[in-house]
């Protein structure tokens, strides 16, 4: 007996049935555009190749979420300095740092910059949604990710993303973002109010980046989106084709290389410089 003929992805279903969505997250269409071969690596190759271990900015970024995010399900009566010292304590990552006395260091410097963000802040004016998962779906893509804030702001609802980089977003950033602007079309939708405001909240400056989006730079970016899904639905279809092999699945040299997760598998990614230390993304004077 002959063996069934192989089925491609975007095969899938009857004659005449329309192509499934393709189902994507804004961190994954990101990926694609940084470099095709993490990509591969990240999302496609199984088992997936080790990445190497986390970074103390990456340790500094999940603590500082997480207590913005726990705060909220504070009682009123706790959310003072001290609340949030606890909540620092207790959500502390003490994985990347150079030493204990670093990582000790980084911990009271976040506890600080957390505190002074949150007395800028309306504190009984509770948000909407604190990590919220949303999803968006068009005629080609279904996108889910997850807010980290969003605010009530009367007439509207507003996106809000936490930065602790060493960077600090400008309203050009916000302009630009592709996980913002579909956020907004998520959760205008879902909230059904409408939402064109995103604003990008640099704890560690206490700073916001913001941008008022229109129907049509929304819809701009909504079509960015599904071009870059279009991209990602032929490659994933050649990967299970040919595999790994794929010339769609070139490494994109730069300079992020040295911060890559997956350098050690890249030669090419290799070749661009020494690795980052693991605390190297930390503001430091010494």
């Amino acid at each position: 007996m002959s063996s069934p003929p192989s089925v491609r992805p975007e095969q899938t279903g009857f004659a005449g049935m329309p192509t499934p969505l393709y189902g994507s997250s804004p961190s994954r269409l990101l990926a694609w555009l940084d470099c095709p071969r993490r990509y591969r690596m990240q999302y496609l190759d199984r088992p997936r190749p080790a990445a190497r271990p986390q970074r103390a900015h990456t340790s500094v970024g999940i603590a500082t979420h997480n207590v913005l995010r726990d705060f909220w399900d504070l009682p009123a009566s706790q959310r003072t300095p001290q609340g949030v010292a606890e909540l620092v304590r207790t959500s502390w990552i003490d994985v990347g740092f150079r030493d204990p006395e670093q990582s000790a260091a980084w911990r009271s410097r976040v506890r600080q910059a957390v505190t002074d963000y949150l007395r800028g802040i309306d504190r009984e004016n509770q948000p909407v949604g604190i990590e919220r998962s949303v999803s968006l779906k068009t005629d080609t893509i279904a996108v889910t990710g997850r807010i980290d804030r969003l605010d009530d702001r009367g007439d509207e609802v507003a996106v809000v993303d936490y930065k602790t980089g060493r960077a600090v977003p400008t309203d050009d950033d916000a302009r630009t973002s592709l996980p913002l602007a579909l956020y907004a079309v998520a959760a205008a939708r879902m909230w059904r109010k409408p939402c064109t405001t995103v604003e990008l909240h640099h704890v560690p400056s206490n700073t916001v980046a913001r941008h008022r989006h229109t129907p049509e730079s929304l819809q701009r970016k909504v079509a960015e989106a599904e071009s870059i899904a279009t991209d990602l639905r032929r490659a994933d279809a050649e990967y299970a084709d040919v595999g790994a092999d794929s010339p769609r699945f070139a490494p994109r040299p730069s300079a992020l290389c040295s911060w890559c997760d997956f350098r050690a598998h890249c030669p090419e990614g290799q070749a661009q410089g020494p690795e980052k230390s693991d605390w190297a993304g930390l503001v430091t004077t010494d």
